[in-house]
């Protein structure tokens, strides 16, 4: 490889707006802000809301449904 034409691969941190940290390697060269991650994110930690679309598919075949694609 060339000297000097590769940005500092250097060790950073991210931190999480949870308290999580994590240490990680980039080129970047800064700490990192993030909102969520694996630890507070709702997918991993099972806490995601479902939301109910059943009333809205309804509502929506009621308002389109006698519309048809076809010709």
């Amino acid at each position: 490889m060339k000297s000097g034409i590769h940005p500092k691969y250097e060790e950073v941190t991210i931190t999480c707006s949870c308290g999580n940290k994590m240490h990680t390697r980039s080129t970047l060269c800064k700490d990192l802000q993030v909102e969520v991650c694996s630890k507070c994110h709702p997918f991993y930690t099972g806490t995601q809301k479902v939301m109910d679309t059943g009333g809205r598919i309804e509502r929506f075949n009621k308002r389109f449904g006698k519309l048809s694609t076809h010709k």
